[in-house]
């Protein structure tokens, strides 16, 4: 998996776990995790399919 899909998934689990918190706690600042871990889910997936498709090794170079 490239390596700017993993950032993006760390950043969605992150994200998730903060709207959890937010939820909890009673806030509405938890919308805003939620559209943050949809947008990064969706940044996860489009560099994981580009790295598939294009073969990338995960080297600097390519």
């Amino acid at each position: 998996m490239p390596r700017l899909a993993v950032y993006a998934l760390a950043v969605c689990l992150l994200s998730v776990a903060a709207a959890v918190v937010s939820f909890v706690q009673g806030s509405l600042l938890g919308i805003v995790w939620v559209l943050m871990a949809g947008l990064s889910s969706n940044m996860t997936w489009y560099y994981a399919r580009r790295g598939r498709t294009r073969g990338d090794s995960g080297s600097v170079t390519s």
